[in-house]
């Protein structure tokens, strides 16, 4: 018999606080823009925030596609609470590489969320190029930002944070930012279209002092962490969220259209061809992403040669299937798509964030075509 492994037993228990939790907990999120801070205490007490820590720190030890499958599952219920697993995952695999113990065992034990600060007023969607500063100060550094995306700004415990280099060359450097270090702040809530639970709002830093010990990596070398480490998790994971909204709008379709009937027929909408088609349409491109993501994971897994390449492909390709099949879903329940308790509306504004998220479907496009060509990306 095959042992279960600490990560698998974690996502074994998830279903149950998906539906005992996260659930309900969806509709309030959305409907007052709030962050889910009941679905992310269920998700510290089961142990889902310490997923991917080493067990050496008293985590889990899982790995990508552990992650994966607990956003995907988590998207198909509340894609906010989905959202700020992601970012907590991407920002845990830099932590695991290059912080402190103390930090990575409280990841481990569920008392620490992170995220990631990369995304910046002045570089937009060009997260690998920040305009944000550091300089020398006797011991330490300071640094002065404005980060204009941080999801779960002012209630994530940490930030991993990009900035221009302390001296050396290269394009940028990486820092561990606490929340309640003094000069941070939370420049306004966020209340948006999408995502509305999921608290991306600006943050500034101004005059922010670190000890250099919060540098993770070498100065000068947080482009290659972006690249190497941050763009496949964060890739990988939001790719997931997008495969779980579609899931998530498949399956409320289904049943939309197999209960509601004509009674002067006694058919369903299920028995219009036409039904049935905008459902296989969006099953098929929903599977073709989720194929891609799993081909995505074995790629970096194995090392392929095509590893980078499926990192830019996945997201690009799960964030505008997701506005596709959340378009069909839409149209194939009609007129009652509009009403929220038929769950697919939500999901339909949801989707529409992962395509404009740096780095944007177009920006990964370009990638894509400069890959396929033989050019250089950057």
């Amino acid at each position: 018999m095959t042992q279960t492994t600490p990560a698998q037993a974690l996502l074994n228990a998830l279903d149950g606080v998906v539906t005992a939790v996260i659930d309900a907990a969806a509709i309030e999120t959305d409907k007052l823009g709030q962050f889910p801070a009941t679905s992310l205490a269920a998700l510290r007490s089961a142990g889902l925030l310490g997923l991917i820590s080493d067990a050496s720190v008293g985590g889990a030890g899982g790995d990508m596609g552990h992650a994966s499958r607990a956003v995907r599952r988590i998207a198909q219920s509340c894609p906010s609470t989905a959202m700020i697993l992601a970012m907590h995952y991407s920002a845990t695999a830099v932590i695991e590489k290059f912080g402190d113990e103390t930090t990575r065992k409280a990841i481990a034990a569920g008392q620490h969320l992170s995220t990631l600060a990369f995304s910046e007023a002045g570089s937009r969607s060009h997260f690998w190029a920040p305009t944000s500063t550091a300089r020398a100060d006797g011991s330490g550094a300071v640094l002065d930002a404005a980060k204009s995306w941080v999801t779960a700004a002012g209630h994530a415990d940490s930030y991993v944070w990009s900035s221009q280099p302390l001296a050396a060359s290269g394009a940028s450097s990486i820092w561990l930012m606490p929340r309640e270090t003094a000069g941070l702040s939370t420049v306004a809530p966020f209340d948006g279209m999408g995502l509305r639970g999921n608290a991306s709002s600006p943050v500034r830093a101004e005059g922010v002092r670190l000890p250099l010990t919060a540098m993770l990596g070498a100065d000068g070398t947080g482009f290659d962490v972006m690249m190497g480490t941050v763009l496949p998790w964060f890739s990988v994971l939001n790719a997931s969220g997008s495969v779980g909204m579609m899931d998530g709008a498949i399956t409320r379709a289904a049943a939309h259209v197999n209960a509601t009937r004509f009674a002067h027929l006694g058919t369903s909408i299920a028995d219009l061809p036409t039904a049935r088609a905008y459902i296989a349409r969006a099953k098929i491109q929903a599977d073709s992403a989720a194929v891609l993501l799993d081909d995505t994971i074995a790629a970096i897994a194995g090392a392929r040669a095509d590893a980078m390449l499926r990192v830019l492909q996945v997201k690009a390709h799960a964030a505008e299937s997701a506005m596709q099949v959340t378009d069909l879903a839409m149209r194939v329940c009609g007129g009652a798509a509009f009403r929220k308790e038929v769950g697919v509306e939500r999901l339909f504004r949801d989707a529409r964030a992962a395509s404009v998220m740096a780095p944007t479907s177009d920006v990964l496009y370009d990638f894509i075509g400069k890959a396929t060509l033989g050019m250089d990306l950057f």
